[in-house]
């Protein structure tokens, strides 16, 4: 008697990226409930199960849902709006400044929203967020049908969503108390940087996170700049800061790390903590080559983030991932320091573990929310094809995604998004547009 299920979807190949580097031909995966109830054989699939619906593709490669580990999703509408500058005058002199007028619920909604129709068109479906007013990105997330790691974000100084750093953690630990419940959603304690949160600030983070159980997302190690601040100010390195602040744990998810020592990423190993790794922003802000080939060597646990679209300009998984395993190489003078299947799994599984939800998501087995993406490989630049994963990091883009899934529902379906066909995208981002292009050449 055949089994009953919500959706079967079939595919030429099935790369479930656990176990590590298999790829299954011809293979089917079956959902119920939202969560995916086998990986097998697409002959014994069609025997075994009745589906409500079943998808057959025949020429795409299955792969988990990606996971974007750093972003700001709201500054999508910042895109484009101060290029070619390095961090600090970049921040300090623009964008600082533009968020500061512009920033509310309103701006964080649009951006959010315009952030994660670019990302479930580009097999995204669950993003690690760190902006103001998480409350308004919750709501764009949750109209989207998206996975978000919401971030309660700290700094000392005022903006118009909080006083202090205090206010911030407060409000932030307001919307996660009244979003709690929504399966979509979880959240990080996300203090910005070193550079812009206290000790005290540090401490209390700490604490909170230990007894709610909550990843730390900050930045971390970004520049030369940083470093060489800090020394003047606190007689110490910043990662040394936050060790003695007990920061360093599993729960730490430390976007950028570009400059650290061999001590120090023995000390991230050690401590069990996570990478974002964000490369085309670190390229785009000359920032610098993370060393990620010695992280991986010494067992750090290295996830993919584009940051935000202000400093990228793209929110592009696929195109984060060539470029993390091209600098790996390079870096690391070693042509197999990522090769194409460890990226995949930085992209997926790596940055599930890190905010916690490598239990439910990030890879293609029994039991984990169906969060899929089918990317086609039926155009002459995908051809021929002797190794699929090869090509979903070196010659595949975000272009080639034809179907998305988030806890088997239809997110992108034929390369076109579902559920966003009356939110007036376009509109949302000219007006905001209009509003700093005004700005801008007053």
């Amino acid at each position: 008697m055949s089994l009953p299920v919500d959706l079967l979807v079939s595919a030429r190949w099935v790369i479930p990226v656990e176990p590590a580097g298999a790829v299954l031909e011809d293979h089917c995966v079956a959902i119920a409930a939202g969560r995916i109830a086998a990986v097998l054989p697409s002959g014994e699939a069609e025997r075994r199960f009745e589906a409500r619906e079943h998808v057959r593709l025949d020429r795409h490669a299955l792969i988990p849902g990606l996971v974007n580990l750093h972003t700001h999703a709201a500054m999508t509408l910042l895109r484009g709006l101060a290029d070619d500058l390095p961090l600090m005058a970049w921040l300090r002199d623009h964008i600082w400044p533009a968020e500061s007028k512009h920033v509310s619920p309103e701006f964080v909604y649009d951006g959010t929203l315009l952030a994660c129709a670019e990302m479930l068109r580009g097999g995204v479906t669950c993003f690690n967020e760190m902006y103001f007013f998480p409350e308004a990105a919750a709501r764009a997330a949750l109209d989207s049908g998206m996975r978000a790691a919401l971030g309660i974000i700290a700094f000392e100084f005022p903006t118009s969503y909080a006083a202090d750093a205090d206010d911030y953690i407060a409000k932030g630990l307001a919307a996660r108390d009244a979003l709690k419940e929504e399966p979509l959603l979880s959240f990080c304690m996300a203090p910005h940087a070193p550079y812009t949160v206290s000790d005290r600030t540090f401490a209390k983070v700490v604490t909170i996170a230990e007894e709610l159980d909550l990843p730390i997302h900050t930045h971390l190690h970004e520049t030369r700049a940083e470093i060489e601040e800090s020394l003047g100010k606190h007689k110490a390195r910043p990662l040394e800061r936050l060790r003695a602040l007990g920061m360093l744990s599993p729960r730490l998810v430390a976007a950028h790390a570009v400059h650290v020592t061999g001590e120090e990423i023995a000390m991230l190993a050690h401590h069990g903590a996570s990478i974002a790794h964000c490369p085309s922003s670190n390229l785009k802000l000359a920032s610098g080559f993370a060393p990620v080939a010695a992280m991986l060597e010494r067992g750090v646990n290295v996830g993919i983030g584009t940051d935000g679209a202000a400093s990228n300009n793209r929110l592009d998984l696929f195109q984060e991932m060539r470029t993390a395993a091209l600098l790996a190489k390079a870096a690391g003078n070693d042509a197999q320091a990522m090769p194409a299947h460890r990226a995949l799994a930085a992209a997926t599984l790596h940055g599930a573990r890190a905010l916690g939800l490598d239990a439910s998501v990030g890879s293609l087995a029994p039991g984990k929310f169906a969060d899929l993406c089918a990317v086609a490989f039926d155009e002459p630049e995908l051809a021929p094809c002797y190794d699929p994963v090869s090509h979903l990091v070196y010659a595949a883009g975000r272009e080639q995604v034809s179907h998305v899934w988030v806890a088997g529902e239809p997110r992108v379906r034929e390369r076109q998004l579902v559920g966003f066909e009356n939110r007036g995208l376009n509109s949302r981002a000219l007006v905001w547009q209009n509003k700093l292009a005004a700005e801008t050449k007053a």
